[in-house]
């Protein structure tokens, strides 16, 4: 059947989480592109509603309880170097409980907020596809 994302397009989900005028990241450890900083996110699984996958994607990730999301757009990743295509929703959070957690240590090295002009390098391409919505 193959893989989504890397043997036919895969639709994927990431959430902006904003408090206080900062933007919440995560340091990624696996493909695609590792090293890099990205807001919160996945793959969208079968009969799962996107928006829900934004959610769950986010509180599992950071631990946060997430208030109401709202839709922002659509991306689309082509990234060559590591053989994946996504397709993404984009959504944005402004009110969240709880301080972020590295939940997922075999996939994320660090978490933290970042001010939108000063944010770590180097983003990912969701990550830059994101700011547009933002700014």
């Amino acid at each position: 059947m193959g893989l989504p994302g890397i043997d036919f397009p895969g639709l994927g989900v990431g959430l902006a989480i904003l408090r206080d005028g900062k933007l919440l990241l995560c340091r990624r450890m696996k493909a695609p592109e590792a090293g890099h900083w990205n807001i919160v996110g996945g793959k969208v699984d079968h009969l799962e509603p996107a928006a829900e996958a934004a959610r769950r994607e986010a509180e599992e990730e950071t631990g946060l309880t997430i208030g109401p999301i709202t839709y922002l757009g659509v991306t689309e990743q082509i990234i060559a170097a590591d053989g994946q295509h996504w397709v993404s929703l984009l959504y944005k959070a402004t009110e969240t409980q709880g301080e972020p957690q590295l939940t997922e240590p075999d996939k994320l090295s660090e978490i933290g907020w970042y001010d939108l002009d000063a944010l770590p390098q180097p983003l990912s391409v969701f990550t830059r596809a994101v700011l547009a919505y933002l700014r």
